[in-house]
């Protein structure tokens, strides 16, 4: 499984071809696990819930230690390096749906409209539950194919 979370950094800035579900979700599950462990970086370096609650006399209480900045530092660091390939993993993921990567940018945009933005956050992530098309399609062969070793080239 550790293969298939890595793959979206291996074809980094690919958006061509398809990704099977297992690929996607192994990589979201990797992202959230790294950002629960930023995040304990963050809490155990003096960052508790009531000092960013907002209250002012919270965050005059609350020590921010440099484990915390550290933290912070880090978790800016690994948001940034993985833009790229969740993007990429999307539109291929969305390939194998056979939908143009664009309709990426539609979701995103339709996330922006109030309530709509629920519908459309609920309507991609059921798209990435979905099985791709068997067989091949217009953005490939088929990652689940019997011959498809070229996936980890």
């Amino acid at each position: 499984m550790l293969e298939w979370a890595i793959l979206p950094f291996r074809r980094y800035f690919d958006f061509q071809g398809r990704s099977r579900r297992m690929e996607y979700w192994s990589f979201a599950l990797l992202i959230f696990v790294v950002y629960l462990v930023l995040v304990g970086i963050m809490m155990a370096g003096g960052a508790s819930l009531a000092a960013m609650s907002g209250d002012p006399s919270a965050i005059t209480s609350a020590s921010f230690g440099p484990v915390f900045y550290i933290g912070v530092g880090l978790l800016i660091l690994f948001a940034l390096a993985v833009i790229i390939p969740s993007i990429a993993v999307v539109v291929r993921r969305l390939h194998d749906r056979d939908m143009s990567g664009w309709w990426y940018l539609g979701f995103i945009v339709a996330s922006m409209i109030p309530f709509v933005g629920f519908i459309a956050s609920i309507a991609l992530l059921v798209l990435m539950f979905l099985p791709g098309t068997p067989g091949p399609n217009r953005f490939g062969p088929d990652p689940k194919g019997p011959g498809s070793t070229e996936v980890f080239a």
